[in-house]
């Protein structure tokens, strides 16, 4: 697949010289680096303030043995962290790569732009009604509609790019992970279309800005595993094996993982939670031994750059993965009235799993992307990961314990595991600042000569 067409007409229909399609490319490369740098910083942003600093607020609110929480602010910060955070980054991400993937010319970079404002402007507003309740019966419902507006600024830019045909005129099959990323897109766009419903019903009928809580609960599983869970499956499977050294994935394995695991959707969907919390651990197993996680290397982790621990991080986030899925067999089958158990798989899934594989995959590729950079320091890559894994740890046995009863003294230990998770995120969140800040280690002209020449070899 060439990196650049091999043949692009100008407006006047004269065929560009390959001086002018390099020097339309390198400015292409630029354009996209400076994109995706605004959709990681606008994503850390949300990280840190709405999302992870509400969360710890939150938690020292009810350590003092009282689950009782507003639960419009308990949802301010999933919602900041979610889509604030995570799907800022994969809208970044897909901005940024789905072209190169598909070997297509350049294209409108207005459009990352104004999804960029859509998304931040919906997402923005949904945290400040929820947290202060500002005119909620209006802003909440004109919130989610710029949020999947957005997302289908994003979907038409994406989608106008089809992959070059093979020589004679076949087309290209598309990779296992390929359509796992498709069906975890497709999750993206229904869990949209499910807030943006959410939205206009509590508008309309409820008391406050905070979703029905049985509403609440089925939303949050397709968050988790028909948006998140796949996605990241399907990232997995793209950049994983060769960032560890792992054999190829099981490709029918992976499909069938995911189609598992939309199957337990559809099944929380209708509230049938138990055969839901079976097929999700059935359908992470599968994953697990698709993407041949916890099996041993074939050859060496390609780690320049980054921390040597990053292999055993991964591993650890997919432990996570099934640590989630199981106490959400807890939760289903045990009835879960404190709430506890269901908390803490969530917050396996969230922090353990999803923020596990960010911090681990994003610190690879992120300073890449964004201008060949190198990451400005292993060190804090390290201890984000660690102060990340020992938070969620002492969150989800806090929870476990203090929420049912178990243990009273295990509410005083919710606010100290939030504190160095913040410290985690605040950790990553400089790391990465700090590494955008720098000077690329390659010039552009340089970089764009090796490009065009490794594009002509292919």
């Amino acid at each position: 697949m060439n990196a650049f067409p091999t043949r692009i007409e100008n407006a006047a229909g004269r065929e560009m010289s390959p001086t002018e399609i390099f020097a339309i490319s390198r400015q292409q490369e630029i354009g996209l680096s400076r994109m995706l740098t605004a959709y990681i910083s606008v994503g850390l942003a949300f990280m840190l303030l709405p999302g992870t600093f509400l969360g710890v607020w939150n938690l020292f609110s009810i350590s003092g043995h009282s689950s009782k929480i507003d639960p419009a602010w308990m949802q301010a910060h999933g919602h900041a962290q979610i889509f604030g955070w995570v799907a800022t980054f994969i809208l970044g991400i897909g901005f940024y790569s789905i072209p190169k993937l598909r070997g297509s010319g350049p294209f409108a970079l207005s459009k990352p732009w104004l999804a960029l404002a859509l998304w931040v402007s919906g997402v923005g507003l949904r945290w400040f009604t929820n947290v202060y309740g500002w005119n909620w019966r209006i802003a909440l419902p004109v919130s989610a509609v710029l949020e999947i507006a957005a997302f289908l600024v994003f979907f038409r830019a994406v989608s106008g790019h089809r992959p070059e045909k093979k020589e004679g005129g076949e087309k290209p099959r598309l990779a296992a992970w390929t359509l796992v990323v498709m069906m975890g897109t497709l999750g993206f766009l229904a869990t949209l279309a499910a807030n943006m419903y959410g939205a206009f019903a509590t508008a309309s009928r409820a008391s406050s800005p905070a979703f029905e809580h049985h509403f609440d609960q089925k939303f949050l599983v397709l968050v988790a595993w028909g948006f998140l869970a796949t996605t990241v499956w399907g990232f997995t499977a793209r950049w994983i094996p060769t960032f560890i050294g792992l054999a190829a994935p099981r490709s029918r394995a992976l499909l069938t993982a995911a189609a598992i695991n939309l199957l337990g959707v559809l099944f929380a969907f209708f509230g049938m939670f138990r055969p839901a919390s079976i097929l999700a651990l059935a359908g992470a197993i599968i994953a697990v031994y698709a993407l041949r996680i916890f099996e041993p290397s074939i050859q060496p982790a390609k780690l320049n750059g980054v921390h040597p621990t990053l292999p055993i991080f991964i591993r650890s986030a997919y432990g996570w993965l099934l640590v989630a899925a199981s106490l959400a067999i807890w939760a289903a089958f045990d009835g879960d009235r404190s709430g506890g158990i269901g908390g803490a798989g969530r917050h396996a899934m969230t922090v353990g799993f999803i923020s596990m594989m960010i911090f681990a995959v994003g610190q690879r590729v992120l300073p890449a992307f964004s201008g060949m950079r190198l990451l400005f320091s292993k060190r804090l890559m390290f201890l984000s990961m660690l102060l990340a894994s020992v938070g969620c740890t002492a969150r989800v046995v806090s929870e476990v314990l203090a929420y049912p009863g178990y243990v009273a003294a295990a509410w005083h230990c919710l606010p100290i595991s939030a504190v160095i998770e913040l410290t985690a995120f605040a950790l990553f969140a400089l790391n990465l600042f700090v590494t955008f800040m720098r000077r690329p280690v390659v010039k552009p002209a340089t970089l764009y000569s090796i490009t065009a020449r490794n594009s002509s070899i292919a």
